[in-house]
């Protein structure tokens, strides 16, 4: 685990110190963390907290965070094995045959690329490292592939392995694990009553099957959503409930970068306010859960996202499978600039050296903090 220079974040005297919320988030908190169910209607208040109660509402998530994940961050790095020419109809995705996006297709990854990537993502400092496919399902040729590359990394690094590679059946999934692959990740992406609205190609139900057949393989499950489809705030709360329900071991969130050429590549992006409300609310009912702040969180949190953190235990890194983002070293930085930890697969407690990450001398003297404030609207 890296230490940071800031000292511990919340002592336990300031995290005993919740005068300052509203006392319905600290009941919200207090459920969460004894596992306790969360009331819908209450869940529901979180999407729509007004703004004066941003901050104490995420004082309360942070209670449930540091609770079950203290202040340790986990970064992912994902591979896109395989690029575009997608049959399903997904209208959020630019790597769907079905719509004329820029994106192109490239072919299957070889083993050694895989591998090659995957000490790359080591080095960089991640946790985990992530096999993506843009595929129905896989063939026996792509699980060739995945699992031939899979044990070749686990032997070669320490990486946490996830492989996401669309409908399993029972067959692949064991095959998956025996080769050594720890998650396997299969997104609801929403509502089951909304998901008809986004992909006709295979049903909500194909989806619940294949998290199913992971779940019995031993296979930990990775199963989230995007927020902005369209959908309702009841759809969001239905992701986020069925999630519970089904005991999701991680919880990646996308906020939609809208894509030029799909269905939806008219939608406004959501607010950076209400994505944090909604990173909270799955924080809430998902406490004990790997909750990753995922794709579009560069453009739709924009300078908030350092607030994500006190929720959220863990990120992607050095961008998504069709976009750019963030560089490891950019995050990095803002990590430990908030005062948490990157703990890193390799068990270093140092970054790899960079000039961004680096300690750079300051013009003018500061006086270091050792006890941050706590993330409150009073003091």
């Amino acid at each position: 685990m890296l230490a940071t220079t800031h000292g511990t974040l919340l002592d336990s005297t300031v995290m005993d110190n919740t005068s300052t919320m509203n006392p319905l988030w600290n009941t919200i908190a207090s459920q969460a963390i004894e596992g306790q169910p969360v009331n819908r209607e209450d869940a529901r208040s979180v999407l729509n907290a007004e703004s004066d109660e941003l901050l104490p509402l995420l004082q309360a998530g942070f209670r449930v965070r540091h609770h079950f994940h203290g202040r340790t961050i986990h970064v992912h790095v994902l591979e896109n094995a395989k690029l575009g020419a997608c049959p399903e109809d997904c209208s959020f995705c630019s790597q769907s045959a079905s719509y004329n996006t820029e994106v192109g297709q490239e072919p299957f990854a070889s083993i050694e690329s895989l591998v090659e990537n995957a000490h790359k993502a080591q080095q960089s400092g991640a946790y985990r490292y992530c096999m993506v496919t843009a595929t129905r399902s896989p063939s026996q040729r792509d699980l060739d592939v995945i699992c031939a590359a899979a044990e070749q990394i686990k032997k070669e690094t320490s990486l946490s392995l996830c492989a996401s590679l669309g409908l399993l059946t029972e067959q692949k999934a064991q095959r998956l694990k025996n080769a050594g692959v720890d998650r396997f990740n299969h997104n609801l992406e929403t509502s089951e009553r909304h998901f008809p609205s986004i992909v006709s190609t295979h049903t909500w139900a194909d989806r619940m099957q294949t998290l199913m057949h992971a779940q019995q393989a031993g296979l930990e499950t990775c199963s989230g959503g995007i927020i902005g489809l369209d959908e309702t705030q009841d759809d969001i709360l239905d992701l986020a409930y069925t999630l519970s329900d089904i005991k999701a071991d991680s919880v990646p969130i996308n906020f939609l970068d809208p894509r030029e050429g799909t269905p939806l590549g008219k939608n406004k992006r959501i607010e950076p306010t209400y994505a944090l409300r909604v990173l909270t609310m799955f924080r809430f009912l998902n406490p004990r859960a790997d909750l990753r702040l995922a794709g579009g969180r560069e453009v739709t949190l924009r300078t908030l996202q350092p607030l994500a953190l006190y929720v959220v235990n863990s990120i992607f890194t050095e961008g998504y499978l069709t976009t750019p983002g963030a560089k490891a070293s950019e995050d990095h930085r803002m990590i430990i600039d908030a005062g948490f930890d990157i703990e890193m697969a390799s068990g270093k407690t140092h970054l790899p050296t960079d000039s961004s990450t680096a300690s750079t001398p300051n013009k003018l003297p500061i006086v270091p903090i050792h006890n941050p404030l706590p993330l409150s609207v009073e003091q």
